[in-house]
């Protein structure tokens, strides 16, 4: 009896300790994968079973064309699930089409291994049909899976040869049913507080490039296209391959970059001379390790004309400002202008670009700005208005030799969200509702009204 518990202990063990393949997309809840056909489909869509009286409910349609390239196709991104390829490396997708072709998939970027490609053959014309793509093939100049994978893409004219791609043909292809080993997409990691807020600086100093604490030198968008003025003045400029998004964090906006690689700033309208300006400052947070990595940036100068003539480059590394452990919190350059090395002259009397290279992966960024390394000196100061503490959390307390009449509170926005009329000499002003940020204050006393920032934590 005891052998016999012990053998179906043994059994159940051994059972349970190989993963099983799931399915991990059928196509049937949109928020769980995004979905793009690419150079030249006809189109890719969610439709339903194409198969007479069949009872498949959604799946995705990838309508080929003999004027597309021959390397059209549709690719899907998992929101909730990676494919797992590790031990089990296989895939298996159902698909229907209106005539026998050969299908390349790859899985690509957004898992933790190597891109790779694997073919199968469909023979069945107007039936559903399950093939089984085992990604140890490297085909397409890939590697053989190994990890978890975000993306998978569908290329409906690969050669049955496994030599390339067929001339482009007209016909209809439905993939449905995702099957593989599963692994579930965490919460990507993210700064938990806002980066420092800068000190208030003389606006004539400062050439801001994104910051909440000063005006930026150009009206940026997000969306820079070639040939376009949307590329002339944007975070994200197509040029570069990485992509740029506004976030925020603790209600403070905050640059993300995704697929460092490079990242370029393009602010034609807000072209400027850097003359005088002694110290550039950025605050950057990325969860990647620090260790052996670098984080570059230049400044394009152009010299009044209309292309690059010059520029001015610092590459932070190990050896210098980038810490060798990652602090898990944010990391503030200030340094030097002098500290830039200058690539094929010293002119920069014409800044119009911005460009990261890192190979940190993500990275959130916030306060770039050239300043010259000075303070501004409080209107509150020559009146000889005291207030205290700053930054502070609750509270803060004013203290003024006349009366004071009125405090009102304004966000960077210049949007009024605090106000009141203590008619005293002291005032406690109560900013536990307010967000933590920075924000100006002005009161007016005798009928003058002086201002200065606040720092609210």
């Amino acid at each position: 009896m005891k052998k016999i518990t012990l053998l179906l202990l043994l059994f159940v063990t051994t059972h349970f300790s190989f993963a099983q393949q799931v399915v991990v997309q059928d196509f049937e809840t949109l928020p769980s994968f995004t979905f793009a056909g690419f150079e030249g489909l006809a189109s890719a869509s969610i439709e339903t079973d194409p198969a007479v009286g069949g009872t498949r409910m959604n799946n995705l349609r990838l309508v080929s064309q003999s004027t597309g390239n021959p390397w059209q196709g549709a690719e899907i991104i998992q929101q909730n699930t990676r494919l797992k390829l590790t031990t089990d490396k296989t895939v298996s997708i159902d698909v229907y089409a209106t005539q026998e072709f050969t299908m390349l998939a790859k899985v690509e970027v957004g898992g933790t291994g190597p891109n790779s490609a694997a073919s199968q053959s469909y023979t069945t014309p107007n039936a559903w049909q399950t093939l089984t793509f085992t990604f140890t093939q490297g085909l397409d100049n890939t590697g053989t899976a190994e990890g978890s994978y975000q993306k998978l893409v569908f290329f409906p004219n690969w050669k049955s040869t496994n030599d390339g791609f067929n001339s482009p043909g007209n016909f209809t292809v439905y993939v449905d049913n995702v099957t593989s080993e599963a692994a579930p997409i965490l919460p990507e990691p993210s700064p938990a507080t806002a980066a420092p807020t800068p000190p208030n600086r003389p606006v004539a100093d400062v050439k801001s490039i994104f910051s909440d604490a000063y005006a930026p030198i150009a009206d940026f968008n997000y969306q820079g296209v070639d040939n376009t003025p949307l590329n002339d003045n944007t975070y994200n400029t197509s040029w570069c391959g990485a992509t740029t998004t506004l976030v925020q964090v603790e209600g403070n906006s905050t640059n993300k970059i995704t697929g460092l690689g490079c990242e370029g700033i393009s602010f034609l309208s807000g072209r400027f001379n850097a003359a005088g300006f002694t110290n550039f400052h950025m605050d950057i947070w990325t969860a990647t390790a620090t260790q052996d990595k670098s984080f570059n940036f230049k400044f394009s100068n152009w010299s009044g004309g209309a292309g690059e003539t010059n520029a001015f480059e610092y590459s932070a590394t190990n050896a210098n400002i980038l810490p060798s452990v990652n602090p898990g919190t944010w990391i503030s350059i200030d340094l030097p202008f002098s500290s830039f090395a200058p690539i094929l002259g010293s002119d920069n009397s014409d800044f119009v670009q911005f460009v990261i290279t890192s190979d940190l992966g993500t990275v959130y960024y916030d306060n770039i700005y050239l300043h010259k390394n000075t303070l501004a000196t409080s209107s509150f100061v020559a009146a000889n208005i005291k207030m205290y503490p700053n930054p502070a959390t609750t509270n803060f307390t004013i203290e003024a030799p006349q009366t004071v009449e009125s405090v009102s509170v304004y966000n960077l926005l210049g949007q009024e969200v605090l106000s009141l009329s203590p008619n005293s000499k002291v005032a406690t002003v109560d900013v536990t509702n307010l967000q933590v940020g920075v924000y100006v204050v002005k009161i007016s006393t005798n009928g003058n009204v002086s201002s200065t920032r606040f720092i609210k934590k």
